[in-house]
């Protein structure tokens, strides 16, 4: 494809609105990440204490679940209002819904304190977290994209979503540094800091967001009046193929892998191999920094070889290390756990590159918002009951089972690249043009 040119004053929006989108998306994940954290380590002793250990981490777990069933929600709500008020409001109202749960979850007495209503409180909190990020990542990726070259959206796609990577290495520091404080510190009342931390950081993003500009592709759609009266709707009668198949990539080249590695990993490797906590999470933080690059080659290489077979190449390589990756773990040693993270995270970071660009190529302006949102947060349901699974089933039948399902889900990802379309889509025109 031939390269396209941006004037000088087109940098600098696009330069703008990449950092606006970079610090947002990591604010928005440091927060979704920090409650699956602070879920496997802290909330079965603090919400859920009238059960066995097992049982108040699977407690823990499928509250943790609930934000995965809202986020399709939050899909729909400000996939809707994306795409026909614009992408800038829709952004601004995630992270503020995303913030304010978030720091009032620091605020929830324990069960000790209030009995039973904790744990409903929070479960609540939960959803609407599940919402707000529903809502969050499409908007981000779609205000960088649609200021993008069409040549070039992989690399910039992967640059908005350092931001996941960032959020979860400053939600592990935070919980790390406040794991180090004596006696019981952290379990009683430390957690909560980085909870309540969420209002400044949700300040900053406000402030940043609302100096950003909406999309020139959006406006366009607007002045040739192609918004559309209920976009889900339009999404399902003409693009049905296209949502399953971002449902499909997102499910098994994101989702599965991402809490296999960083959220059962965690509980796996500190309560079941008794591995010093703090490596453990040094571990997590080390890896994320350094497979940032992974995040930004797939994003340069899908713009090279094609959106699809890059997502193939990364779904054989996570097959390849599925079953090893546990072989490796159950050597119980922080440096042998770091290495199994780093070998399992490089295919995930990579197709987390991708995957901005070949989700929004699937729909036209009209309905872009809403197509990959639904897509993408569908796939959540499923995959955020991971650590549920993995944590039910490991006394049972061992780590194998975990390893088969993402396997099974890798597959799944093939199948939907070759499900998926090889489009790019034009403001306010379902054009088909070629990119891989």
């Amino acid at each position: 494809m031939k390269q396209e040119v941006i004037s000088k004053t087109e940098k600098q929006t696009l330069r703008r609105v990449i950092w606006a989108g970079l610090v947002g998306s990591v604010l928005e994940w440091y927060d979704f990440f920090l409650y699956g954290f602070t879920a496997a380590l802290v909330f079965g002793h603090v919400f859920f204490p009238v059960y066995s250990p097992l049982g108040a981490i699977l407690a823990s777990f499928a509250a943790m679940a609930v934000g995965f069933v809202a986020r399709p929600l939050g899909g729909v709500l400000f996939g809707h209002f994306g795409d026909r008020l614009g992408r800038k409001a829709s952004l601004i109202t995630t992270l503020t819904l995303m913030g304010g749960s978030t720091f009032l979850i620091g605020c929830l007495p324990s069960y000790e304190t209030i009995g039973v209503t904790a744990p409903m409180l929070l479960v609540f909190l939960r959803f609407l977290q599940g919402v707000g990020l529903g809502g969050e990542w499409g908007g981000a990726v779609l205000m960088t994209l649609e200021h993008s070259p069409l040549d070039r959206r992989g690399y910039f796609g992967s640059l908005i979503q350092l931001g996941a990577g960032l959020g979860l290495s400053l939600a592990t520091i935070v919980l790390l540094v406040g794991s180090e404080l004596p006696g019981r510190a952290f379990m009683d009342w430390a957690w909560r800091i980085p909870f309540l931390a969420s209002a400044l950081l949700m300040a900053l993003g406000l402030y940043i967001r609302a100096r950003i500009t909406e999309t020139p592709e959006f406006k366009r759609m607007r002045e040739k009046d192609h918004v559309v009266r209920l976009p889900i709707l339009y999404v399902f009668r003409k693009y049905p193929k296209q949502v399953v198949a971002t449902a499909g990539l997102y499910l098994g080249a994101i989702t599965v892998p991402f809490y296999t590695v960083w959220v059962f990993l965690v509980y796996y490797a500190t309560a079941r191999l008794h591995v010093d906590r703090s490596a453990v999470l040094i571990g997590v933080v080390v890896t994320n920094i350094v497979l940032l690059a992974a995040t930004v080659g797939g994003g340069l290489i899908c713009d090279r070889i094609g959106r699809r077979p890059a997502c193939v190449i990364s779904a054989f390589a996570q097959i390849a290390i599925a079953f090893p990756f546990f072989w490796i773990v159950d050597l119980a040693h922080p440096l042998w756990i770091g290495l199994a993270m780093l070998l399992f995270a490089a295919p995930l970071w990579f197709s987390w590159g991708v995957m901005p660009a070949i989700v929004a190529e699937q729909f036209p302006t009209e309905v872009r918002y809403t197509g990959m949102s639904v897509g993408s947060q569908a796939a959540t349901i499923i995959g955020g009951l991971v650590p549920f699974f993995a944590a039910a089933v490991f006394p049972i039948a061992g780590t194998w089972p975990v390893s088969a399902l993402v396997v099974g889900c890798s597959v799944l990802t093939i199948l939907s690249c070759k499900l998926s379309s090889r489009t790019v889509q034009p403001a306010g025109m379902p054009l088909h043009a070629p990119v891989g």
